[in-house]
């Protein structure tokens, strides 16, 4: 008889009677009645008590006391407590059970701050909210979203997800730039604020957490406001989710284009046929459910000693280690603990369209971003945020597309484009001042920075505003620059700005779009000691016949041109023949062949000797020359090429340098104007380029830059590649990189000029004697450099006059004057004086 006896075990439920709280107990006896009908042979029975914990902590700390304390007809209290509270209730009511060592059992407080592991009688039977935090970035990364606003209610279940929520962004590199808190008791108007609040932050992405009678309203003052608009990406938590079927239509329309995400439940037969018990249930008890609870509505007692006098169970140990090893798969999915949390199943991504919401993928904590679920298949290690795994989407206002997760901030200003103001190497970025103090900018970077701008997928509005003092000077350099974009002056910088690592501390920098070095600048010298020979050590036997070949070919085709015109290449056949020859051997062999060499080898000769070294003023290069052991009292500043010219002409021992240090764009842009006199010297030393500082509040090379995490620095990264792989950049490096002063037709012009002139030294005007009247030459020198000149056809170039020569008569022959003087007179005359002046 004792073995066929029914043992009762009295749990107390604790619900907010509310349409939840009525919802969960009519579900909770639903299962009891189910379960003991197909396991009739248990002979223990849990015997329901439930209390309304009346919607606080107070009351339901009462309603758990009542619980424990309190003795029904069986004489007995409850051995365990299912409650559905929320988290801010849950504290002390695990307090309470933990002190009367009843297992306390949760399925509604899903707060992250609530620890089975600092409460061994607490059982989370329901998801921790941060659960879905990686499925909530994995989607934020599939769409390259780089920042992240969080909305959430202003309470515990919705500050509780932060920590959690930002940490898992940070580690991928989403910022999280402001935190919107509404509270659950806000008005209509305190929202609306809020929401206009968000709308004149950049950002355009919001991971709404709170719950649905909150969303509710939220999502609704949202459509109204015009903030469900393609512009826009919005994420809902569990919270609002598991709750769509319950909320208004008139709500579930201002909300299509949201994703969310949910708990995977699978649809199985045994789910609907719940559903339909579950309504049948609800109409037949519904009336008795309002009518009759059985808590009383009054506190046990306000005595603080009453809080100590209630027992401790003496089962209540063996009970919760029943508890926390249970499994079971249920309508739900797998039920499973590990140290009193529920572990999460795969979430559901899914898409609000028309009246509902609709699956478009799945997110798994080993496979990220899935399409479907295939539980048969082994599974992979391959984690994936790729948006390929998802279905088609729609997005706010039925756009089909994404939204790029950021805009222009709403107070319809223009990105600020700050421009440095040069006064030499302005062929990277120049800046014209006009009459009204307005300017133009133009130059290299500048055209680089429009080309990227037009090349991003969306419209970039933006303005140059030049970084200088009210007497159009620079106004800091390049780091105060820098510096002001970090402080927010300034929205973007456009110019020769250079990636190094002390401004990447406050700034972002995109790819840069120069290449990278540090170079030295030396003058040149003739290496005539080995000019004599140097022609025969790179041939060959081939290249000897080959050339041997050329030049015979080469003094055949002289002869031609020269034959009816010049009287050296006139007379008896074979002297015809030998002079053919012997040009061919006079050019091979006693051609003039120079050998150019730097004057300075490397930068450790230079700090040796303590040589003057030039750098740019202003430039980061003063502190990498200091770097690189030079003395501060050796390092002199320059401001334009013309300067480093005179400096590098001057020479260290004339007060001026005997070499230059600079990037290597600066670098090719000063060559490219005195390529004869300069050269490159020694190692290029290791940097990053130049690049676009830009911001929207976010190893040396020009580059882009942004604040740091600022959602534009990707986006001009990527244009950057686009534009640097177009011919278009080839058209702007052509376009800036030479003298601007020195175009097309001027080059033409110049080169006929040459083409026209007459070389006074070569053979052909060997007999005649020329003279010339010019405030730098005369026929001495002429004579001079014409008797040690090579008597050859081929010789042909321009004279080197030479200074402080007294003038000479003009030449009386009409023709050469003509000749002479349209050309070669005012080439001399140019050279004379460029040496005198250097």
């Amino acid at each position: 008889m004792a073995g066929a006896q029914i043992i009762p075990v009295r749990v107390g439920v604790v619900l907010d009677m509310d349409g939840h709280g009525e919802m969960a107990l009519t579900c909770i006896s639903m299962a009891l009645k189910d379960f003991y009908a197909t396991h009739d042979h248990y002979k223990t029975r849990l015997v329901l008590a439930n209390r309304d914990s009346k919607g606080d902590v107070v009351g339901a700390a009462a309603a758990v006391l009542s619980s424990i304390t309190c003795s029904d007809n069986l004489n007995s209290g409850q051995h365990s407590l299912l409650k559905s509270t929320f988290s801010e209730q849950a504290n002390f009511l695990i307090a309470l059970g933990h002190k009367a060592q009843v297992p306390i059992i949760t399925f509604s407080a899903t707060s992250p701050s609530l620890s089975s592991l600092r409460n061994p009688y607490f059982i989370r039977a329901t998801l921790n909210d941060s659960s879905q935090v990686d499925a909530i970035v994995a989607i934020t990364q599939a769409f390259g979203w780089r920042e992240v606003v969080p909305i959430y209610e202003d309470n515990e279940f919705g500050e509780r997800i932060l920590p959690f929520l930002t940490d898992a962004l940070e580690l991928v590199n989403i910022r999280v730039p402001y935190r919107s808190a509404i509270s659950p008791l806000a008005t209509d108007d305190q929202i609306v604020a809020e929401l206009y609040k968000l709308m004149t932050k950049q950002t355009r992405v919001f991971v709404v957490h709170t719950l649905s009678p909150l969303a509710s309203r939220l999502f609704t003052k949202a459509k109204q406001l015009g903030m469900m608009s393609r512009e826009y990406a919005w994420i809902i938590t569990n919270g609002v989710t598991n709750e769509l079927s319950s909320m208004d239509r008139f709500v579930i329309e201002s909300m299509v284009g949201v994703i969310g995400v949910k708990p995977y439940v699978p649809k199985t037969k045994e789910l609907d046929e719940l559903a339909s018990q579950y309504r049948k249930m609800v109409q037949k008890n519904k009336k008795a459910i309002i009518r009759n609870p059985t808590y009383r509505g009054t506190n046990i007692s306000r005595n603080a000693t009453d809080l100590e006098a209630f027992g401790v169970s003496e089962t209540g140990p063996k009970l919760i280690q029943a508890l926390s090893t249970t499994t079971f798969k249920g309508l739900a999915g797998d039920f499973e603990l590990v140290n009193g949390q529920l572990q999460a199943p795969p979430f559901q991504i899914v898409n609000m369209f028309g009246p509902g919401d609709r699956g478009i993928g799945y997110w798994t904590k080993k496979n990220g971003i899935v399409r479907e679920l295939n539980f048969t298949s082994a599974d992979t290690n391959t984690y994936s945020t790729s948006k390929s795994n998802l279905g088609s989407i729609i997005w706010p206002d039925n756009a089909s597309f994404p939204p790029k997760g950021w805009v222009i901030p709403t107070n319809g200003k223009k990105l600020r484009v700050a421009v440095p103001v040069k006064h030499g190497f302005d062929e990277f970025v120049r800046v014209i001042w006009k009459s009204d103090n307005s300017t133009n900018v133009e130059g290299y970077c500048i055209d680089i920075f429009d080309a990227v701008m037009a090349a991003l997928p969306y419209h970039v509005p933006y303005e140059y505003v030049p970084f200088a003092t009210l007497d159009h000077n620079m106004a800091g350099d390049y780091n105060a620059l820098a510096y002001q974009v970090h402080l927010g002056e300034y929205d973007a910088v456009a110019g020769d700005v250079t990636i190094i690592a002390n401004r990447s501390q406050y700034v972002d920098f995109t790819l840069p779009y120069t290449e990278s070095g540090i170079s030295m600048v030396v003058p040149i010298q003739d290496d005539k000691r080995k000019n004599t020979w140097l022609f025969v050590k790179p041939l060959t036997w081939e290249l000897w016949l080959t050339s041997f070949c050329s030049f015979v070919f080469l003094g055949v085709l002289i002869w031609i041109l020269e034959h009816r015109i010049n009287e050296d290449f006139r007379g008896p056949f074979w002297y015809q023949v030998g002079m053919i020859f012997s040009f061919a051997f006079s050019t091979m062999v006693f051609a003039h062949i120079q050998k150019l060499q730097p004057k300075v080898r490397d930068a450790n000769q230079l700090i040796k000797n303590k040589d003057y070294v030039g750098y740019m003023n202003g430039s980061f290069v003063f502190g990498f020359l200091k770097n690189m052991g030079f003395e501060e009292s050796q390092l002199k500043a320059y401001d334009s090429p013309e300067q480093l010219d005179e400096f590098l002409s001057k020479g260290s021992k004339n007060f001026g340098v005997a070499a230059a240090f600079h990037e290597t764009p600066y670098i090719k842009l000063f060559l490219g104007k005195y390529c004869s006199k300069y050269t490159t010297a020694g190692p290029t030393y290791k940097a990053d380029g130049f690049g676009l500082y830009v911001t929207l509040l976010p190893p040396p090379s020009f580059a882009s830059v942004f604040p740091l995490g600022s959602p534009l620095a990707p986006d001009v990264s990527r244009a950057i590649l686009n534009v640097t792989e177009d011919p278009k950049m080839v058209r702007i490096d052509s376009q800036w990189r030479p003298d601007p002063e020195f175009t097309m037709w001027s080059k033409i012009a110049e080169l006929l000029q040459k083409f026209d002139n007459k070389d006074l030294r070569s053979h052909t005007f060997k007999k005649h004697k020329l003279s010339e009247r010019d405030d730098g030459c005369c026929c001495d020198c002429m004579q001079s450099n014409h008797e040690n000149y090579q008597q050859s056809p081929s010789s042909f170039s321009l004279a080197s006059p030479r200074t402080n020569c007294p003038p000479s008569p003009i030449p009386s022959s009409p023709s050469e004057h003509n000749i002479d003087f349209q050309g070669d007179r005012r080439s001399s005359s140019r050279e004379c004086n460029d040496k005198t002046t250097r």
